[in-house]
């Protein structure tokens, strides 16, 4: 092995956990470690989570992973990237302090706020303006209702931050935003990547004031300072890059970069690349995002609310039988639901599920969507509805990749699966046979989110300079996996179902979420 004289940290601040990792040039990890974020639930279709735990959490990653590396290590570490969930809302004063809990991208409580900037500009033209369609997880809407519901607190507002830029700010002293989330914010105008005066002028903010400048994802936005290097055992001057989403960020780790390729990060929600040599439309369900690899100029990217959630749902409401048994055998209780689902056959006996338990981001952009079972009968048996889970959320990729198919030409040869999902075999051979091609699972370094970021530092302070022969040299495939012709055959023709069936119901589920909106208005 080299010796290395450039280390690199990557972090990556996520709905559930933060994680990071130290890697030398060529691709060995170091050091590694993680902590669990927990979710805030005020009220409801309310979503927040603390400000203070991300960074009580960073540090504590920091001061593990310098730990472990040792000084002299620790004295070559050339850049930090951060990436984070998105879109947040958590405001901050002047000296930096959270003002309020976060309001994540899970938090729906700003639906008609939404609903007023949609109707206010005109949806055609709204979606032509920032490049997607309105939807309660970004920002314009959640800035307006915290503007109309604690104006006192957003009379003290300095700036509003995103996960990864709160962080950085707590390293740097920095108060900063990365040009990809902020394209992700709604907040944007697509066509200028400055903030949008429109926008602006519709929620009746002055979004230049209240928002960081954007930069470049690359851009270094400073040093880490001395009274962050006491806290989290890094040395003070190490450059800071202004990061990216951790869709953006996962896109990297996962190795996309030539046409044909497409990749899933799959964890609590579903991030799903495509790459693309042309711009796609802005009035589209899913948009092209530009990227900095050779060859692969734009990429496709669909967030899936929940795929990985569901399945945790499922334990957690149904699953207590399948728990139990896994706790008495010593059992992971996830390889025991895979292999439950394995003895069903593909359509689970005729039972669908509808993954929408959080509403839909791609490609329905339905914030009224819910989860549904649909075909059981008094013969449907519990290991029918467990495997119906794992193929609901293969629909629902279906569908995010068919759309890209449709309405923006862009074609996949193979699909790359990363994260927790990528380690049910079960699930990614539904996935294969689903979309009828071959998946592709990374090895345990390749499509982590934090190697991602690793690549971005390293490619921003020149350790990296050819990012395109990098992501070639460092990610690797630990196998491969193919369709199922069987099950593939049973899917063509359930697929039509699928659509329709959900197409059929949305107007009785957006009458039946407004109706729950105003039973529960009487009993306040």
């Amino acid at each position: 092995m080299s010796v290395a004289e450039n280390y690199l940290i990557g972090m990556d601040l996520g709905t559930t956990n933060v994680k990071a990792i130290l890697m030398d040039e060529h691709g060995n990890i170091i050091a590694s470690s993680s902590r669990e974020n927990h979710l805030i639930f005020p009220g409801p279709n309310m979503v927040e989570q603390s400000a203070d735990e991300w960074w009580d959490n960073a540090s504590s990653i920091f001061r593990d992973i310098t730990s472990a590396a040792g000084p002299e290590i620790t004295s070559k570490v050339r850049g930090i990237s951060i990436s984070s969930q998105t879109v947040t809302m958590l405001p901050v004063d002047k000296e930096g302090h959270p003002l309020r809990g976060a309001m994540i991208w899970m938090d729906s409580r700003s639906a008609k706020e939404m609903h007023y900037i949609s109707l206010t500009l005109g949806h055609d033209h709204f979606v032509e303006l920032t490049g997607g369609q309105p939807d309660v997880a970004f920002l314009p809407n959640k800035i307006l209702w915290f503007k109309n519901n604690e104006p006192e607190l957003f009379a003290k507002t300095e700036k509003i931050l995103q996960a990864s830029s709160y962080v950085n700010f707590k390293l740097t002293g920095v108060m900063s935003a990365d040009i990809d989330q902020g394209a992700r914010t709604q907040c944007m105008d697509i066509h200028t990547l400055t903030w949008s005066k429109e926008i602006g002028d519709t929620i009746g903010v002055n979004l230049d004031d209240i928002l960081p400048p954007p930069s470049h994802t690359s851009d270094i936005i400073g040093t880490v300072t001395p009274e962050a290097a006491k806290e989290t055992g890094l040395v003070s001057g190490i450059p800071v890059v202004a990061g990216a989403s951790d869709a953006l960020t996962s896109m990297y780790a996962t190795g996309l970069s030539k046409l044909g390729d497409a990749s899933e990060s799959s964890g609590t929600t579903s991030l799903v690349f495509v790459g693309s040599d042309r711009q796609s439309a802005c009035n589209i369900p899913v948009v092209t995002k530009p990227t900095s690899i050779e060859g692969m100029p734009y990429v496709f990217d669909a967030p899936i609310n929940t795929s990985g959630a569901a399945l945790k749902w499922y334990i957690g409401a149904l699953g207590q039988p399948e728990q139990a048994y896994a706790d008495a055998n010593g059992l992971n209780v996830y390889n025991h639901m895979n292999e439950l689902a394995r003895r069903v056959p593909a359509g689970s006996n005729g039972v669908m599920f509808f993954p929408y338990l959080l509403g839909e981001r791609a490609p329905l952009w339905n914030s009224h969507a819910r989860g549904m079972f649909i075909g059981m009968s008094l013969d449907t048996s519990h290991e029918d509805i467990l495997r119906s889970v794992f193929e609901g959320t293969a629909f629902a990729l279906r569908h995010v990749i068919q759309t890209i198919r449709e309405t923006g030409g862009a074609s996949i040869s193979s699909l790359r699966i990363t994260g927790g999902g990528s380690k049910s075999r079960t699930w990614s051979e539904i996935k294969a046979s689903m979309l009828r091609v071959p998946v592709l699972l990374l090895d345990e370094k390749s499509g982590d989110v934090p190697f991602g970021d690793v690549l971005i530092a390293g490619h921003a302070v020149g350790v990296f300079p050819d990012l395109t022969k990098t992501i070639s040299e460092l990610i690797g495939i630990r196998e491969v996996i193919q369709p199922v012709d069987e099950w593939a055959d049973v899917y063509d023709k359930l697929y039509p179902y699928y659509l329709d069936l959900y197409r059929d119901l949305d107007k009785d589920l957006l009458r039946m979420r407004n109706m729950w909106i105003e039973l529960n208005k009487a009993r306040k």
